[in-house]
């Protein structure tokens, strides 16, 4: 895959526009990170009410590299971080891993 906002075949496009992080903590909330112990599934416990992290300037470097790409578009627009996690769990075949949220 070229480009990496491109999806997969069986999923639809997404905007060609949007190219950037959408803020909706997914990425912060579904992997686990270990650099930080934060388990699979899990929120992050520096990720803010609003989805924003509060050690930004201090991250790891598992997060500063981390990219947006075609999955920040499937996920985003879900109403709430759960569901968020759950769509991104999913989308790796992770979703059996975690317990239910919300």
């Amino acid at each position: 895959m070229a480009d990496r906002f491109e999806p997969p075949p069986e999923y639809a496009p997404r905007s060609v526009l949007r190219r950037d992080c959408t803020a909706c903590g997914a990425c912060c909330s579904a992997p686990d990170i270990h650099a930080l112990q934060k388990p699979l599934g899990v929120p992050c416990p520096h990720l803010d009410a609003g989805c924003l992290c509060r050690i930004y300037g201090a991250r790891p470097a598992v997060c500063r590299n981390y990219q947006p790409d075609w999955v920040c578009g499937e996920v985003a627009p879900l109403p709430s971080l759960g569901a968020r996690i759950r769509r991104f769990l999913e989308i790796y075949g992770l979703e059996g891993e975690i317990p239910v949220l919300e």
